[in-house]
């Protein structure tokens, strides 16, 4: 039976989905791989359209079926896109003098954080930042005595409208999901180094229709969020030198730096729009970089003081957008940060002969990090050669290696977001327990009220007395 992993990007302009095997030493080796065209129906990186997503994904499930030779039970989805965004949150618990904590106590803190109410919010994940006993930061406070806990966590948001178009989407294309990821934890797992992470960076990826940054220090998440600005708000602005958005998008790709030094700039040189028209190459960069600039300006303003100081391991420029001549230039001059690099690929060993691939232009580079996620077969029986490629795509039953229980929200390994329906299970089962636990209370309260009525009975006047009675009259009756 063939075994491979599937992942599923939903991007602003194309989704992508790959599938891949995963090699003893670590390695993957690249199956197949589809794209289509999404900017029609996904905008800033969130579903627009639900019926066209849905149909969308299904082409997609059915062109790699058709490539692969194997029908595909689930996939791997990558959650990312517009509203996404991080907020601190502390939850505390006051103890009695010198108790020590215990892993329930930790998780009671978690679970708190987890019920957190947000307006039209719906979170995704908790990222813990440390745990405060008494007076001390700790990472791992269980064991030691206190007599109060204080747990600092990141929750990152979105809204709730479009977690829930995304459950739909698949629901209606009838796609069991084997596991949703955020998408920008999967691609800093996947292109950053332990030493940046370590010493703290910022990674910012730069897509069609928005720009996410990502910030790390002592390996932990400290903020995420999702700027409405990417590479194709350059396009538009060229664009608007009345061309076809195709044609500017040619011309930036063709001749767009995101930095020219001034003496650089031939005042007599033109770049053609078409057979009749051209633009003066100054006034082309000046569009080009007052975008850009702004796309800059709003990534530092992201960055907190108490983190822009800190950024030791640089800037890290990932996405399309990032393979803009001078990139890292041009955040350097903005930021004051000389350390900066490109991630062109993830770090994972992949071997593919597919030239989206091979190119190597960042682009890839979070549907990859979704597959190196996978750890669960995607692959079903073999495909039925008189199946008609088009005809829709039939549920499959969760297999044996998929989850049949629906994990809590101290179950969850970091990144993980719980789908809709997993939700309403560990909701309907918290439910449940809080209901027996108070049936549980209820009986014991009955119990207790019982055993008091008793006693109470047992010590009232008139039961002494009666008492009383019967004592005298077994010693009236005794023989001598």
């Amino acid at each position: 039976m063939a075994e491979f992993i599937v992942a599923i990007e939903l991007g602003s302009s194309k989704m992508t989905g790959v599938a891949g095997k995963k090699n003893l030493d670590g390695s993957i080796n690249v199956l197949a791989v589809v794209k289509e065209d999404s900017s029609s129906f996904i905008r800033k990186g969130v579903v627009n359209n639900i019926d066209k997503t849905a149909l969308c994904i299904t082409n997609i499930i059915n062109k790699l079926t058709s490539q692969l030779k194997t029908e595909i039970t689930q996939v791997y989805v990558g959650v990312g896109g517009q509203s996404i965004r991080s907020i601190r949150n502390v939850i505390t618990k006051d103890l009695p003098t010198d108790t020590k904590v215990t892993q329930d106590m930790v998780i009671e803190l978690m679970d708190a954080n987890r019920s957190m109410k947000y307006p039209d919010m719906e979170i995704l994940d908790a990222a813990v930042q440390e745990y405060k006993v008494d007076s001390q930061i700790q990472l791992d406070p269980v064991g030691i005595q206190c007599s109060r806990l204080e747990g600092n966590f990141l929750n990152i948001l979105q809204r709730t409208k479009f977690y829930k178009s995304l459950n739909t989407c698949f629901e209606n294309a009838g796609i069991n999901v084997a596991e949703m990821y955020l998408a920008p934890l999967a691609l800093a797992d996947s292109v950053l180094t332990e030493a940046e992470r370590r010493s703290g960076c910022a990674l910012i990826d730069i897509g069609y229709d928005t720009t996410t940054v990502s910030v790390y220090t002592k390996n932990i998440l400290r903020h995420l969020s999702v700027i409405p600005l990417g590479s194709n708000n350059i396009t538009k602005d060229i664009a608007s030198l009345q061309m076809e958005e195709s044609v500017a998008e040619k011309m930036k790709l063709k001749y767009a730096c995101a930095y020219t030094d001034n003496e650089d700039i031939d005042n007599s040189l033109v770049y053609p729009i078409d057979a009749e028209r051209s633009i003066e190459s100054r006034k082309f960069i000046e569009i080009v970089e007052g975008r850009l600039e702004e796309i800059i300006e709003n990534v530092w303003n992201q960055i907190s003081t108490e983190y822009k100081n800190n950024l030791l391991g640089g800037l890290i420029l990932t996405g399309g957008g990032s393979n803009m001549k001078n990139i890292e230039k041009a955040f350097g001059n903005y930021t004051r940060i000389e350390k900066i690099r490109v991630a062109k690929f993830v770090n994972h060993t992949i071997t593919s002969t597919d030239p989206n691939i091979n190119a190597k232009n960042g682009t890839m580079n979070t549907v990859l990090g979704l597959l190196a996620k996978g750890d669960i077969n995607c692959a079903g029986d073999e495909v039925d050669a008189n199946r008609n490629l088009f005809d829709p795509v039939k549920p499959h039953p969760i297999g044996t290696e998929t989850r049949t229980k629906a994990r809590t929200a101290t179950e969850t390994p970091t990144g993980v977001v719980r789908t809709e329906a997993e939700k309403q299970q560990a909701e309907e089962e918290a439910r449940r327990k809080r209901e027996e636990e108070e049936r549980l209370e209820r009986e014991k309260a009955e119990e207790e009220a019982r055993r008091i009525a008793e006693e109470k009975k047992k010590n009232s006047p008139l039961n002494k007395g009666l008492r009383w009675f019967k004592k005298m009259a077994e010693k009236l009756t005794e023989p001598e």
